[in-house]
């Protein structure tokens, strides 16, 4: 996977957190699994940048937020 693959499926999973049922949440250890995952197929993989991503604490190349 590359980088476009990996924030497609950050979109997703903030997308499914922000409007899903509480039920259907990924939590933060199952997140955290996929970000080991990814972390060992891909040695550019940034997994601080893609779990801050995921929690909104940056923006989706890890710089800062684009707040309108």
């Amino acid at each position: 996977m590359g980088k476009k693959q990996f924030i497609a499926l950050a979109d997703k999973i903030r997308a499914n957190n922000a409007t899903g049922p509480v039920t259907a949440y990924f939590t933060y250890s199952q997140i955290l699994v996929l970000a080991d995952f990814f972390a060992a197929q891909n040695p550019a993989f940034d997994r601080s940048r893609w779990l801050g991503y995921i929690v909104g604490t940056n923006g989706p190349s890890g710089g800062a937020l684009h707040i309108p």
